[in-house]
């Protein structure tokens, strides 16, 4: 009996090391300006190549501006060169490159499932460590660095350990209001932000299986918050009728053959974990983030722990037992590769329709590709944003990486759709929330941390 991740495992072993290591077979390889250009160039410069270039792609997102009219000048110092270095080493390399104005641009763990450039069964990796993201379609899909992007364009593999694994397992139904954001949170605030470190993760369980894709792409975006080496979750017809026809994916017989394959991929019954954590769906409801780090978050009717520690405190500005509910906010964010896809547009303008951001409160929707900005804007969804008082962005890791060059107001407190409320991830001493985007518009309307099953849709 094999879990799925045993599955993945044998079927890109290229050989066993000694000492326990393996050399697994790497199926694409996705950049990004921040580091690509790097990876590419260090490459060449040693004399090697991309093997197949037709496996390895780049896209501009974690530099690039978001504002309206952007081109290749950016808010970061020196950031022009990371973007325009990295599409000259691309187009030299022959490989695929989104660029910054490319209609298919946008968040990489977006972009890749929108052109279905993950499928079930492979192997991805990419130097952000939320490429765990695409473990929704079955993949193996994990965060490296740049010379480990370097290693797989050259020779289409990677020294790994394998690591153990868990199958995290939610029963029962969500209620109204709750979402796959407040799941990862909920088991985050359970079982700690190191509660994963070791294992890739299994999610599975009635309430994942009834989650859309968009849906389970955010539960696993977060498992690397869990400080697990990937999490992923056994594809079904959900995931096979949404690669469909998508431009990467197989075509004619060859897409029978792979939905041959692709059935395989689930766990067996009786299969070993090294642990098992069971949540009960229906127990979870909308949850904040209170501190620093994603593990130390409540119930949206909760209370700061009596015994959380005086450094997370000092820097939230909050005090043992304060309910977080109330908490005032400077400002509101709606984006990143956890939250920013079209389903979470949609479900957020539904709550926002026809009513406006609190006076004082800067929001801000940054969707999470170009294609994802324009199915929006075709549904009227950006004119609901634009007129409740938000900014409506271009696509980008914008305000989510601070690197990039945008960031909130020094010291601000914000609540936020990203997946790290970590001291000045948003900017030099923001206060992050992190939250469903629910809970964002709720709490824009309000101008404090608020409950979104208690605004009506609409």
């Amino acid at each position: 009996m094999q879990s799925l991740f045993d599955k993945l495992w044998d079927n890109h072993v290229v050989s066993k090391l000694p000492g326990g290591g393996a050399l697994i077979a790497i199926d694409r390889v996705f950049l990004h300006e921040r580091t690509g250009a790097a990876a590419l160039n260090s490459l060449s410069a040693a004399g090697r190549s991309v093997a197949d270039p037709a496996r390895v792609f780049a896209v501009m997102d974690h530099i690039v501006d978001t504002r309206p009219g952007r081109s290749d000048q950016t808010l970061m110092p020196g950031g022009q060169a990371f973007i325009t270095e990295t599409r000259a080493a691309a187009n030299t390399a022959g490989i695929t490159l989104f660029d910054v104005n490319d209609p298919d641009q946008g968040i990489v763990h977006v972009v890749s499932p929108e052109l279905g450039i993950v499928l079930p069964g492979c192997t991805l990796i990419a130097p952000d460590s939320h490429t765990c993201t695409q473990g929704a379609f079955g993949a193996l899909a994990w965060g490296i660095g740049s010379s480990e992007a370097e290693h797989a364009m050259t020779t289409g593999t990677l020294r790994l350990t394998k690591p153990k694994s868990m199958r995290v397992t939610f029963t029962g139904t969500l209620a109204r209001g709750v979402t796959p954001k407040d799941m990862i949170l909920t088991l985050l605030a359970r079982y700690s932000a190191a509660g994963g470190k070791g294992h890739a993760v299994e999610f599975a369980g009635g309430a994942v299986t009834a989650l859309d894709m968009e849906g389970r792409m955010t539960l696993c975006n977060m498992a690397t918050e869990f400080s697990a080496m990937s999490g992923f979750i056994a594809p079904d017809e959900k995931t096979f009728e949404y690669l469909k026809g998508r431009r990467y994916a197989p075509t004619g017989s060859d897409w029978d053959k792979a939905l041959d394959s692709w059935q395989t991929l689930h766990s067996d019954v009786g299969a070993h974990f090294d642990q098992e954590i069971e949540i009960d769906a229906s127990s979870i409801s909308p949850m904040v983030s209170w501190g620093t780090n994603p593990g130390q978050t409540i119930g949206i009717d909760g209370a700061v722990p009596d015994d959380a520690k005086a450094g997370p405190l000092q820097y939230i500005a909050l005090e043992k037992g304060q309910p977080i509910k109330g908490v005032p906010i400077d400002a509101a964010f709606i984006g990143s590769c956890t939250n920013s896809r079209l389903s979470d547009l949609r479900r957020a303008s539904a709550l926002l329709k026809g009513k406006k951001v609190a006076d004082g409160v800067k929001a801000i929707c940054v969707p999470g590709s170009s294609r994802v900005k324009r199915e929006a804007e075709a549904e009227g969804i950006d004119r609901i944003f634009k007129e409740a008082g938000f900014e409506w962005r271009e696509s980008g890791c914008s305000m989510c990486f601070y690197a990039g060059g945008e960031s909130f107001d020094a010291g601000s407190r914000v609540i936020s759709t990203t997946n790290r409320n970590f001291e000045s991830r948003q900017g030099p001493n923001v206060k992050t929330h992190i939250a469903s985007p629910e809970t964002v518009v709720a709490s824009a309307i309000a101008g404090e941390i608020a409950d979104p099953r208690e605004i009506a849709n609409g």
